[in-house]
């Protein structure tokens, strides 16, 4: 039983020893770094700061050395000890470690060399074992650490200065002084508290600020990814159709020759399948798809988006623009050119580029008139929404951000333009064109000037809002 104690006895000491070396070799690493750390700018008052804490260390140093070589008699040595004090205080700008060091230092020095002076001249009593320019030196220097080092750091330093001064004040003692440690010891802690409270509060808004950003960000990037995910789930029903449509003909066009062969009845079957399958695959993705929001309405036209709603298309235009002015808009719609069968992609987009640019109307210009232009051309459509200057100030929206975000994806989608801007009259206006690729079936290019050369119906070229957008952010 001896023995087994002896053996527990040695192994907790062994464990103490090996946690008091790591701690004093945590402390070393500490506080024996040179690493540079300088004082950041302010952002309002630029470098006034570090002015201010250069005419303080030069305060420090003319004070220092009048009170150690005035009262202190100790010439050179006291303008040196000074001279440290006040360099401790511009050092800690830029190597706050090094600088609390040079500080210790010197109330060090100059404590040893005041130690057998204390006492010897009748009448004056002298501040030991800091002097008062020691203090506020060395609180300046402990103020700036705190700011830039670890809170463990800032600790290390606060406790080894109290230490230090115990030693002199407390253990060793002198003869007819003003003790100014229990002051010191106090202050520091404060000044040390205040540093660590101030960095903490710095790291928190940079940390802030960096969430912000990243927020932004993911809900830009969110907001995206919604509104692709929207026109993916409108898109699937225009391709269901379509896919619906082959399996059709691929069922009836047997029957339209007379003794088909096999080989043409077996490669129709395959499309019809393929169709088929095709069409199954295209339910089921559209089903997840819609399942997100499965009861979102239209801002405008108030048309559920169920799973057996048609999609819009350019004929319900009236309706919308009757709804719009039921809801207090003045809306004026002039349609130009032609009306020619388009794409049910591109009926689809335009029609959504006109319903939210009429929803942004009505939420951010109140009061305003609107103007709506839908041109035909042979090479493609324009759409081209005018509001004037409101007539009051919108109220806060609690929109997303999608109305831009989506006309942009539709008209990049189609390989068109897009151009939203501001007026100069205090309106904004959203053009948008589409290129339409010529039908098979379509006339020939050459019976009028609306050829394959991008000109329009009378003409001309296309606008250049159309064709060179300017990019602008609403």
């Amino acid at each position: 039983m001896p023995r087994v104690g002896r053996v527990t006895e040695t192994g907790m000491q062994r464990v103490l020893a090996g946690r008091v070396l790591r701690w004093l070799r945590v402390l070393g690493e500490d506080l024996t770094t040179v690493r540079a750390d300088p004082l950041p700018a302010s952002t309002w008052l630029r470098w006034l700061p570090h002015g201010v804490l250069c005419l303080a260390a030069f305060g420090i140093t003319l004070g220092g050395t009048a009170q150690l070589q005035d009262n202190g008699h100790l010439g050179l040595w006291g303008f040196l000890i000074a001279l440290a004090q006040g360099g401790a205080v511009v050092l800690a700008m830029w190597r706050p470690i090094p600088a609390w060091w040079l500080s210790t230092g010197a109330m060090v020095t100059g404590a040893l060399m005041m130690h057998g002076k204390l006492g010897m001249e009748q009448g004056i009593v002298f501040t030991w074992p800091w002097t008062a320019s020691g203090i506020i030196a060395h609180l300046l220097v402990l103020l700036l650490l705190a700011l830039r080092v670890r809170t463990r750091v800032s600790a290390e330093a606060l406790v080894l200065t109290a230490l230090i001064t115990y030693l002199f004040e407390g253990v060793w003692g002198a003869v007819r002084y003003q003790p100014t440690g229990a002051l010191t010891v106090a202050l520091s802690a404060v000044v040390v508290v205040l540093g660590i409270a101030l960095r903490g509060r710095r790291e928190a808004r940079v940390e802030l600020g960096r969430q912000t950003t990243i927020t932004a960000e993911e809900r830009a990037r969110r907001t995206l990814l919604e509104e692709r995910n929207r026109i993916a789930r409108e898109l699937h029903d225009v391709v269901a159709h379509h896919m619906s449509v082959i399996s059709i003909q691929a069922q009836v066009a047997p029957h339209l020759v007379e003794n088909p062969p096999d080989e043409l009845k077996d490669n129709l079957e395959g499309i019809r399948h393929n169709a088929l399958e095709a069409l199954t695959e295209l339910r089921r993705v559209l089903g997840v798809l819609r399942s997100e929001d499965p009861g979102t309405r239209d801002s405008l036209d108030g048309a559920g988006n169920g799973p057996h709603t048609p999609q819009p298309t350019l004929d319900r235009l009236d309706a919308l623009v009757e709804n719009t002015r039921a809801a207090g808009l003045t809306v004026t719609l002039e349609v130009a050119g032609e009306r020619q069968p388009l794409p049910p992609g591109v009926e689809l987009s335009a029609y959504r580029i006109v319903q939210e640019a009429l929803s942004n109307v009505l939420r951010h210009a109140p009061g305003a008139r609107a103007r709506v232009e839908v041109a035909y051309y042979r090479g493609g459509l324009t759409v081209e929404i005018v509001n004037s200057r409101p007539s009051r100030t919108a109220p806060a929206s609690p929109g997303a951000g999608h109305g831009l975000l989506g006309m942009r994806e539709r008209v990049a989608m189609l390989d068109g333009a897009l151009s939203a801007h501001p007026l100069s009259d205090g309106g904004y206006q959203v053009s948008a064109f589409i290129p339409v690729p010529p039908r098979a079936d379509g006339p020939d290019p050459d019976d009028g000037p609306d050829s394959d050369d991008g000109l329009y119906s009378d003409g001309g070229s296309a606008p250049a809002s159309a064709t060179h957008p300017k990019d602008d952010t609403a």
